[in-house]
């Protein structure tokens, strides 16, 4: 019966169809690296090389002897199945050369920022035994930490609560992405984490801990990577203190708009359901436990008129009255806040500055622009009345500058005080670039406005037949970005009846600015979520963080402000290794100038995703180089011909705007003329006549 079943076998292996996932709108990998070849040395390859000839001949001659090296790995695995568990559970940890296997095929890379006496020595010692090129002075340590292969070694390496395993099965987590590969293990237990690494020789303090900075792509999963370390913390303090009720705030994430915070909370709910852990977000009025600092600082707000993604909040906090002082103290172990929101609080005017004392977590999402000139002195206003001493770091975003990292490390790994915490930094692929899920598009529209919304009807019309074969297709629902909050308007106006009337009409396309009411912008985000609305025109203000799982494509109608805009704009399709996402941009004569830098961001991510056909490279040689000059007025204020008066977005000509505005005048004054004279008959009839007492 035996031989029956291996002669009935083909020569070529088949798959196993019943491990394959069942077709479903979320991906069965949601990685967005995972190249098994990489990293691997030359003697590797040879050998895997030969145990596939080995295995192929074996399988057509039935009746050969065992392969000594199938033997070896079959006699290695024996004993790991048959030994039973020890009962300390010791963690089974991958050797030196199995961890860099493994980051490297990910494509994740740690360094050691913080500059400690230990990585100096160990980085001489390097230099004197394998004499490589000659570094800086300044040359950072490697690290290689314990990698994270499956969500359910959480609970049985690192000994996180149960009841967090099980909300994470219950979402339907199996599968870490590259950043929580990456980073779960170090921030949850660093000293297991490097514990069989070369590195094993950098000091940690009392309480273990670490600063840390990430740098992934946008929806990689950096949301729950610093959720999970932050909850499990907190229940881990608690049980060590013999206290599971109450809550003492001991963490701030602090994101750069409302929008993004509304969704940290939501997720953070999930996760810490059943954990007795409370997630809150700040609002206006809130009071925390606080206690009275020094002086007052004088802040002030730094309101701009650009409908950037860092100041909304600050306009309407600063507008609003100063929180009621008798009101209750709002209990929470973590506060999801917006920077001004909470800096108005804790320094209100009139009063000494509140400190934090209890804060041992101060997490930045999108910690870039937290960091930018924008916000910077908000957030380090923040920063200065967390008193704790025990106080932990950690930044995360898609982007970082150098002058962030620098001013990370300035603030954050001094080498004076001898009880230093580690400043790490986790790079996911190449820093600065798009998810290589999504499939870029440079349109030329011609030499004015106009011939940009005709390419946008031609994607909101696919079918129609002016629809061109250099117009990709991209299925609905997507997002369009533009520059000013003017000029959403303005294109919602002339899109809104694009849909007909059996299809929703104009309740599929809307506008998203930061000139709407909290509660009204809360709707739309909602509507856009559950698919009622297909089009959504939007600023800055959705470019980050924000996650739109269903979104298909993204449309840059105005040219993103810088490199960094692009990535975040486009990053909110191809999210969590979603494939087909479309990200568009259309240029026109007065975009040139600039478009040098969306064009290399373009360009490195479809390389780094294994892409041929990326921009032509006479377009790349015939761009010209954007000058510092210019990339900085870009930044601060967009494009100069999508400003003033000549921001209106419409395809009427100055003749036709007249005559429609003349005709309007007309039929405005035929109705005063008509009320007026209603007015005069009404009014001499009641002159005439007195009533019956006349």
């Amino acid at each position: 019966m035996d031989l029956l079943k291996i002669l009935s076998r083909g020569t070529k292996k088949t798959t196993n169809s019943v491990s394959a996932p069942p077709p479903s709108s979320k991906p069965a990998n949601p990685q967005l690296y995972h190249d098994p070849t990489r990293g691997l040395k030359r003697k590797r390859n040879e050998e895997a090389l030969d145990v596939a000839t080995t295995d192929d001949a074996h399988e057509f001659d039935f009746f050969a002897a065992p392969d000594p090296v199938e033997t070896r790995a079959k006699e290695t695995e024996q004993p790991k199945a048959t030994k039973p568990q020890p009962k300390t559970e010791e963690v089974q940890l991958l050797d030196q050369d199995e961890v860099r296997q493994v980051l490297r095929s990910h494509r994740l890379k740690f360094t050691l920022l913080s500059k400690h006496e230990e990585a100096k020595l160990k980085v001489k010692k390097s230099k004197k035994k394998e004499q490589p090129k000659p570094k800086s002075k300044d040359a950072k340590l490697s690290l290689y930490p314990q990698p994270l292969t499956s969500f359910t070694d959480l609970r049985n390496a690192y000994k996180i609560s149960p009841r967090l395993v099980e909300n994470l099965a219950k979402q339907g987590f199996r599968l870490p992405t590259e950043v929580q590969l990456g980073s779960l293990p170090l921030l949850i237990d660093p000293k297991t984490a490097l514990k069989n690494s070369e590195s094993d020789s950098v000091k940690l303090g009392d309480d273990e801990a670490i600063n840390f900075l990430a740098v992934a792509p946008t929806g990689s999963g950096k949301t729950l990577s610093f959720l999970i370390p932050t909850v499990n913390a907190i229940l881990k303090r608690r049980a060590g203190s013999g206290k599971p009720e109450g809550h003492v705030l001991e963490a701030l994430v602090i994101a750069p708009t409302r929008e993004l915070a509304h969704q940290i909370v939501r997720e953070g709910q999930k996760l810490a359901a059943g954990t007795g852990v409370k997630i809150v977000g700040f609002k206006k009025g809130m009071r925390l436990p606080t206690e009275d600092g020094v002086e007052n600082l004088d802040e002030d707000s730094n309101e701009d008129g650009d409908d950037s993604a860092a100041s909304e909040d600050d306009e309407e906090s600063d507008a609003s009255e100063t929180p009621k002082s008798d009101g209750p103290i709002t209990k929470a172990d973590i506060i999801v806040t917006t920077p001004m929101l909470l800096l108005n609080f804790l320094t209100k005017k009139g009063s000494a500055r509140k400190t934090l004392p209890h804060v041992r977590s101060i997490i930045l999402d999108e910690g870039d622009v937290l960091l930018d000139e924008l916000f910077r002195d908000q957030t380090m206003g923040i920063v200065s009345c967390c008193t704790n001493e025990s106080l932990r770091f950690s930044c995360w975003s898609a982007t970082m500058g150098s002058n962030i990292e620098a001013l990370l490390l300035e603030k954050f790994g001094q080498t004076e005080s001898a009880s230093v915490v580690p400043l790490v930094r986790l790079v996911v692929g190449l820093k600065d670039t798009a998810v290589p899920s999504v499939n870029h598009h440079l349109i030329y529209t011609g030499d004015n406005e106009r011939g940009k919304l005709y390419t946008l009807r031609q994607l909101l019309h696919p079918n129609s037949s002016n629809s061109s074969t250099t117009i990709p297709e991209m299925g609905l629902p997507f997002l369009v970005f533009v520059q000013t909050v003017e000029r959403a308007s303005s294109l919602y106006e002339e899109l809104k009846f694009e849909f007909p009337a059996e299809a929703g009409g104009s309740t599929r396309i809307a506008a998203l600015h930061s000139n709407m009411s909290e509660s009204a912008r809360s709707k739309i985000i909602a509507r856009f979520r559950a698919n009622e609305i297909w089009v959504l025109i939007t600023t800055d203000l959705l470019m980050r963080g924000i996650d739109f799982r269903g979104v298909n494509g993204v449309i840059n109608f105005d040219l993103p402000t810088s490199a960094a805009a692009y990535v975040h704009r486009v990053g909110r399709t191809g999210r969590a290794g979603h494939e087909g996402g479309v990200a568009v941009t259309f240029y026109t004569k007065e975009d040139i100038p600039f478009l040098k830098n969306i064009a290399n961001v373009i360009s490195l991510s479809e390389k780094q995703a294994g892409k041929e056909d990326g921009i032509p490279k006479w377009l790349m040689d015939a761009l010209p180089k954007v000058q510092k000059e210019d990339k900085k007025k870009l930044k601060k204020k967009g494009v100069e011909s999508r400003r003033g008066n000549k921001a209106e977005i419409t395809t009427k000509s100055a003749w036709e705007k007249r005559r429609e505005n003349n005709r309007k005048g007309a039929i405005a004054g035929s109705k005063k003329r008509k009320i007026e004279n209603r007015g005069d008959d009404s009014d001499g009839g009641n002159s005439e006549w007195g009533g019956l007492d006349g």
